[in-house]
């Protein structure tokens, strides 16, 4: 059997660390290198576990390889996903797509004329709540959706996340995206109205670390979504991603990480979760993988991507004015 031959490029971004572990739980896969201008960064990887080392991520394009994992900061997606379609690689690339519309048109773009597929890395789509949830809508069980409220409330990341430069946002883009997917993808339409607010209310930091997000979609849903860095480093993990969701029929709740269990020690002196459920980084590579393999289309398109980080781009514009922000139609 043929290996699929797969290299990362940036461990920036602390998914890599996730998606390099499914990739190299798999029989075949075979990851062929790494490149990130940070050696140390990566010599866990590279230096204790012997996967060659590249300083130039041009070095491992040129090499026989079928696809890339992209896990920079932001700002970086577009030229990396420009140069891995132009060297004929499939793109994973991490959230959000890119820092402008037009920046992930363009990606989208040359992908398709380079004949690469490229996936938004959204791995909320693979926790089974998320899943059965879906099912229940396609099925009508909750008759036709109304609207929707949802958080996505974690704790500040730190390092580059608070750079403008390299992330394109705080709390707001980097929170918006994973629920905003969610919501695209349940509902089957397209968020036409954005209006937002963006705050830093909760670090002493100059970048957004709360907001509050309303969008209208195409087939007339309504919903809000809280996106804030609002965890304090005491709450039991990271942060959280709910969704509540109005039917004609009946409602639907969603507590994606709640496959848990609650751990009051003395030891650690705060509660802990003790999580046992799904790994949604693997499932997310698996269907990467499996896609990539089997010649069929990705789970979750670069089309998926811009279409909910194009949310958290007019949710600033929306807080700088004060106004709903309109977007343009799909065609």
């Amino acid at each position: 059997m043929n290996k699929m031959k797969v290299g990362f490029i940036s461990f920036a971004h602390m998914h890599a660390v996730s998606y390099l572990n499914a990739m190299l739980q798999r029989s075949d896969v075979e990851v062929i290198g790494i490149a990130d201008e940070d050696a140390e960064r990566v010599a866990p990887f590279t230096t204790d576990r012997g996967i060659p080392y590249y300083a130039d991520y041009n070095e491992l394009l040129a090499q026989d390889i079928d696809a890339v994992v992209i896990c920079s900061e932001n700002a970086r997606h577009a030229e990396l996903t420009f140069k891995a379609a132009e060297a004929g690689k499939h793109v994973l690339c991490e959230k959000p797509l890119g820092l402008s519309e037009e920046e992930m048109i363009s990606m989208i773009r040359v992908c398709r004329e380079q004949g690469v597929q490229l996936m938004t890395a959204f791995p909320c789509r693979f926790l089974t709540a998320v899943r059965q949830a879906k099912q229940a809508i396609d099925e009508g069980k909750i008759g036709d959706i109304l609207a929707m409220k949802g958080t996505n409330r974690g704790t500040m990341p730190g390092g580059w996340f608070l750079e403008k430069e390299h992330s394109g946002g705080g709390a707001v883009f980097d929170h918006t995206v994973h629920v905003m997917d969610l919501m695209h993808w349940f509902t089957g339409s397209v968020v036409e109205e954005v209006y937002a607010h963006a705050e830093t209310l909760f670090h002493d930091t100059d970048i957004d670390d709360a907001g509050m997000v309303h969008v209208k979609f195409a087939n007339g849903v309504f919903a809000v979504l809280d996106p804030s860095w609002s965890r304090s480093s005491s709450f039991p993990t990271w942060g959280d991603v709910t969704l509540e969701i109005i039917g004609t029929k009946g409602t639907l709740s969603i507590d994606a990480f709640s496959q848990k269990n609650d751990l009051y020690s003395d030891a650690a002196q705060k509660a802990n979760w003790s999580y046992w459920g799904d790994d949604m980084d693997t499932e997310l590579i698996n269907s990467f993988v499996d896609s990539i393999v089997q010649g069929k289309p990705v789970s979750v398109s670069g089309e998926d991507g811009y279409l909910s980080a194009r949310v958290g781009l007019a949710a600033y514009e929306s807080a700088r004015i004060g106004q709903p922000v309109q977007l343009k139609p799909q065609g």
